[in-house]
């Protein structure tokens, strides 16, 4: 009697298994796998000076690799060279997007992308189609090379003749990097606070964070279009709306600050206090550092900055937050509402039920997330103020890392937990959505149901 073989399943391979995964699940998996690279290569004796637990270097890690700069550590004393080093490695990687660096190095070496591929880096980029995506892995190397050298060599300028050229040369080219992908990391143990009144470092500085906050597919269309007429409609709205959020903080922060003993108040010249208003105005929506004690900030203007934080920079920029996309398309979402239009227009172009449909729901899954993160912390963090838990909580999710002074505070819990923000932010709420639950079409359309709202 013959006996029939049976056969074994196929086993698949971890990279089988890998890529049978969607984009923004990989993408959060690259960031946790590098994150916990960063933490090895931080507990290693020569990264630091007197060694870190694992749980900062993993903090510490995490904060990098999504390019946050909240810190449970000195950067400047607590690591070495190579520590340093380590974390500024992790924020060129982190703020240019993992898979953009995959991408790069695969084209570097003649290859061309596949499909598969070509949807990851389009994901990471935050990009709506695949066409010409390794013109823009290109164009993101390019911009951000040139952009963090100049930015490196105007910020010599000053650190060289103050520390020397090993020290200044290094201390530039680390803001210059950490600033342009929106890190906040600072080798100094009080951000940029004692540059308050230099105007090199301030315009330099948020130059290159502003620029990194406007998004790669911004400066790819300003560089071919060159002319306003000719640029996207979302280039445009980006644009305008980034001018306008600014301006609106300048004045508002400034005016509210200007006599605080803590902040604005104890700067002698009106120009230094016009200086560190406009810094203190366009660090929250992008970058982390800050010239004056943001903890002093009165509660007016740590809940303007909470807002700023929490809607973010650009599409494929290095920011995170809601995006300034999202905000403008709810602005003119409810602005349609009121004028009693079926669907919102900007610029003589309408905006389609998908693009408010998305819009909503990152708003919304943002906001549970916070208010969530918010109530963990609340029991973890018992002696905390609510006002350092929110601020802390919506830094963390929008990867800016201000802070109010909470960071160095936090149990080991609340570690973990603004961790997990951290990485959430970074990858977006819209992405984890989509990793919770899988498109579905339903089989039968159902009636309208009429709701009464508001």
């Amino acid at each position: 009697m013959a006996l029939k073989r049976l056969r074994r399943p196929a086993r698949r391979s971890p990279r089988g298994v890998i890529l049978q995964l969607h984009p923004p699940e990989i993408l959060l998996l690259g960031f946790v796998t590098l994150s916990l690279i960063g933490t090895l290569l931080l507990k290693l004796p020569i990264s630091t000076t007197h060694g870190v637990g694992w749980l900062d270097a993993l903090f510490t890690a995490t904060s990098a690799v999504t390019v946050t700069g909240l810190g449970v550590i000195n950067t400047g004393a607590d690591l070495s060279f190579w520590g340093q080093l380590i974390v500024l490695v992790l924020i060129q990687v982190g703020g240019l997007g993992f898979m953009t660096f995959a991408a790069l190095t695969v084209i570097m070496l003649g290859g061309r992308l596949p499909m598969s591929q070509q949807s990851l880096v389009r994901e990471s980029l935050n990009q709506s189609s695949v066409g010409e995506i390794g013109r823009l892995v290109r164009t993101v190397a390019l911009y951000a090379m040139i952009v963090e050298i100049a930015g490196t060599l105007l910020l010599a300028m000053h650190w060289v003749p103050e520390s020397g050229w090993r020290i200044g040369l290094w201390e530039s080219f680390f803001h210059a990097v950490s600033a342009f992908n929106n890190a906040g990391f600072s080798t100094h143990a009080d951000s940029l606070m004692s540059e308050v009144g230099n105007p090199l470092v301030n315009v330099t500085i948020s130059a290159l964070f502003i620029i990194g906050g406007l998004g790669f597919a911004v400066l790819a269309d300003l560089h071919e279009k060159r002319t306003w007429s000719r640029l996207s409609t979302q280039s445009r709205l980006i644009l305008i709306a980034t001018l306008l959020l600014n301006m609106v903080a300048f004045a508002c922060i400034t005016t509210l600050e200007w006599h605080n003993s803590g902040t604005l108040g104890q700067l002698d010249s009106t120009s230094d206090r016009l200086l560190a208003g406009w810094f203190q105005a366009v660090t929250p929506r992008t970058a982390g550092f800050n010239t004056v004690d943001t903890g002093a900030m009165t509660l007016p203007s740590s809940l303007i900055t909470m807002m700023l934080m929490f809607i973010g920079g650009g599409p494929s920029s290095t920011a995170s937050g809601i995006k300034i996309t999202t905000f403008i398309v709810l602005v003119l979402t409810a602005r349609a509402f009121f004028q009693q239009r079926e669907e919102p227009v900007i610029m003589n172009r309408r905006l389609s039920i998908d693009t408010v449909n998305k819009a909503v729901a990152v708003a919304l899954a943002a906001v549970f997330m916070i208010f969530a993160v918010i109530m963990l912390l609340s029991i973890t963090e018992p002696q905390a103020q609510l006002l350092d838990i929110m601020f802390e909580t919506v830094s963390a999710f929008g990867t800016t890392g201000l802070s109010r002074g909470l960071t160095g505070e936090l149990s080991m819990p609340g570690k973990f937990i603004i961790i997990a923000t951290m990485l959430i932010g970074r990858v977006g709420p819209l992405s984890l959505g989509y990793m919770m639950a899988g498109k579905q079409t339903p089989a039968t359309r159902f009636a309208k149901a009429p709701l009464q709202i508001g």
